[in-house]
């Protein structure tokens, strides 16, 4: 029989893995290539990720990383905008390739039938390489060749087909403006690599999100039947209380479930909760919290851990020279938490607003 291992174990585990625990030493670049993706729709989550994950993060530490080319943001898991390495972007976009053409597929077909989707894909590179361009930029030409089709619908095939990355200045903490996009080939200089495997890929995931169940693998990548592929690789073999089985890593570490967890600041959309099936969420957030963090139109709350577990959500709102960071707990803390998270928070505050003269931690 495996070994089981409780709701505290593998928290404590996956923290761990997340760089939870004790804020590393690592680098940026280090540290995003560990965390194999951090979910970036959103320009600023990467940084708050980074910050709450190591010690002396500035936010020039990522920004230099974009500008340099050594990290880029693209469509990955799930379909959705990923930072990520550049040696990961061109190893892991050939292995979601076929999820991507299958979402697409679901998601255009019936608009696009008859459209050859190879000719669509090489008129969108040519554009693309030529210069970056704005979804609404891609999108006029492609009308122009493609009148009876939807401009929207031709873009989102593109962005499926086509490795297209955010350049900067998207991505870089206080620019906005529109994204705009060329091909990762093209910015990278380099073709995709298509030597890649689902076994690296899973041993990845496992290292930075462990110990997980193969509903969990699939969940994070959007791909399915891995099951055949996790289960032939030597894998550790353990249980969760409900007799779910769980893979691991064999030399992967598994800390002693009465480790101490600090208080942490989880940016939008952290990959924590968002990286595993319902049936093992609950190693990081109880069921009954979900409704108030994953909300109906897809934004995924900022959330704050306490003891490891999510126990409230957090917003900062900055304006003419103030910063209030309202902190909305779901149950009540102790002396010492309240106090941790007030220090936590004065440090949040100096990440997210340096210039705030004013500055106030509400805790509700």
């Amino acid at each position: 029989m495996p070994q089981v291992l409780s709701r505290r174990e593998l928290n404590r585990a996956t923290l761990d893995r997340q760089l939870l625990l004790t804020r590393s030493e690592l680098p940026a670049l280090e540290a995003v290539r560990h965390l194999y993706g951090m979910q970036a729709q959103a320009p600023d989550p990467p940084y708050i990720g980074l910050w709450t994950r190591l010690a002396g993060f500035a936010h020039d530490d990522l920004a230099r990383l974009l500008h340099e080319r050594r990290v880029v943001r693209l469509a990955l898991m799930r379909s959705t905008i990923h930072l990520v390495t550049a040696d990961d972007c061109m190893a892991l976009r050939p292995l979601l390739q076929p999820m991507l053409t299958r979402a697409l597929r679901g998601a255009y077909g019936k608009r696009l039938a008859g459209l050859d989707l190879e000719e669509l894909a090489a008129e969108g590179r040519a554009l693309v390489e030529e210069r970056p361009l704005t979804f609404r930029e891609l999108g006029e030409p492609l009308r122009r060749r493609w009148p009876e089709l939807a401009p929207a619908d031709l873009v989102g095939a593109v962005r499926s087909l086509l490795a297209l990355v955010q350049v900067p200045p998207r991505g870089i903490w206080g620019v906005g403006g529109q994204a705009a996009h060329t091909t990762a080939e093209a910015w990278l200089g380099r073709s995709q690599d298509e030597r890649s495997s689902l076994a690296e890929a899973i041993r990845r995931y496992l290292a930075a999100y462990g110990p997980a169940t193969v509903m969990d693998i699939q969940q994070w990548s959007g791909m399915t039947r891995l099951g055949e592929v996790a289960r032939g690789m030597g894998l550790r073999v353990f249980a969760t209380e409900d007799g779910a089985e769980l893979l691991d890593l064999p030399e992967a570490s598994r800390p002693d479930p009465d480790t101490p967890a600090p208080v942490r600041y989880l940016s939008e959309f952290d990959n924590m909760l968002l990286s595993f099936a319902d049936r093992t969420r609950t190693r990081i957030m109880a069921d009954e919290y979900r409704a108030r963090v994953f909300t109906i139109n897809g934004i995924i709350k900022a959330t704050v851990l306490v003891d490891g577990f999510v126990r409230g959500m957090w917003k900062v709102t900055a304006k003419r020279g103030e910063a209030i960071l309202e902190v909305d707990l779901f149950q009540p803390v102790n002396a010492r938490e309240r106090e941790a998270l007030e220090l936590e928070g004065a440090r949040m505050l100096d990440f997210v607003a340096p210039s705030a003269k004013v500055r106030d931690i509400r805790l509700g």
